[in-house]
């Protein structure tokens, strides 16, 4: 069994009950991943009481299916800044619902209106469906802006895990259509590169506490509905594959460094580097997946939000 040494003392723990928990649904499933997904339903921490959480159904985008979304500490007669948030899960799990709480604990830091997009997962609905829920969530708040305090000038995408890899499949699409301007990208842990243990092998430590090269197949397989890291995939539906970085809005991108999707992410805010796009990217030692709220009281978690909360209020200008 691989050793603990490389892992942060105080997230040793965690990383062996993760560890234990992925290899009970490795490999995964259609039949697994139902468990998966009420695992994750049955751990999510109870909403705060006095953060207001409001439930919405909003038109899909080119005739999609109606979209919900969540929004958090509506600020009415403000512009407020405002974050589109998209939660994490590997594509195939993971819903608002399950991480609400910290949703609200975000809103309160920064005193902001976040929304919070339910939506549709792979491999129900495979690529582009979520990308064109996002991107109807992301119209709404630009034409919505009046009613909920938000400023359109002041739009953030943030996502955790597969939600910054739709994430920043949004901005591209955003960028790429010049319809509704984002101010910034936080991308946290972001899942943006399908070939990262298919065609492109890991060492054994990476990845080795929770999501796992064979797990995060399995979520590129439901996403594109064929095999991922073949020179089929659709350029599109992958970030790590797109030529152009260039035009992104100012990006965040925060992961640990035995993070399974630490060489993608480096990668990735290399290219935006090179692309002219102003980029800040935190790796931290000993941080497995997910630490940031698996630990949340931890002083390495703590100091990672605190930079991530930092990045956001320079952006807003708070």
């Amino acid at each position: 069994m691989l050793s603990l040494d490389l892992v942060d003392p105080e997230l040793r723990d965690i990383a062996q009950r993760m560890r234990a928990l992925t290899e009970s649904y490795t490999p995964l499933s259609l039949e697994k991943l139902e468990a998966r997904r009420a695992a994750i339903a049955a751990l999510a921490p109870p909403w705060l009481d006095n953060v207001r959480v409001q439930e919405r159904r909003i038109p899909g985008h080119d005739d999609e299916a109606e979209v919900t979304i969540f929004i958090v500490n509506v600020k009415p007669g403000t512009k407020s800044p405002a974050i589109l948030h998209l939660h994490g899960g590997g594509f195939n799990a993971g819903s608002s619902r399950a991480g609400m709480c910290q949703i609200q604990e975000l809103a309160v830091a920064l005193d902001c209106v976040v929304v919070s997009v339910e939506y549709r997962l792979a491999p129900e609905t495979p690529f582009p469906g979520a990308l064109a829920d996002n991107y109807a969530a992301l119209r709404w708040m630009h034409e919505n802006a009046a009613e909920i305090g938000a400023d359109p000038a002041r739009i953030a995408l943030l996502g955790e895990s597969a939600g910054g890899g739709h994430a920043a499949m949004l901005a591209l699409a955003a960028r790429d259509r010049g319809e509704y301007p984002i101010c910034f990208l936080s991308l946290i842990y972001p899942m943006l590169d399908d070939r990262t243990g298919s065609s492109r092998p890991v060492p054994d430590h990476i990845g080795a506490f929770g999501w796992n090269a064979e797990t995060n197949r399995f979520g590129w397989q439901c996403f594109l509905s064929q095999e991922p890291g073949t020179d089929s995939v659709p350029e599109d539906a992958v970030p790590a594959r797109i030529k152009n970085l260039a035009g992104l809005p100012p990006t965040f991108i925060g992961t640990g460094a035995l993070d399974l999707f630490v060489s993608e992410n480096i990668i990735f805010a290399q290219r935006l580097i090179e692309a002219a796009v102003p980029t800040e990217l935190i790796t931290v030692p000993g941080a497995i997946h997910g630490f940031d709220t698996l630990a949340k009281d931890s002083a390495v978690a703590r100091r990672f939000t605190a930079q991530k909360l930092a990045a956001l209020r320079r952006t807003f200008a708070l």
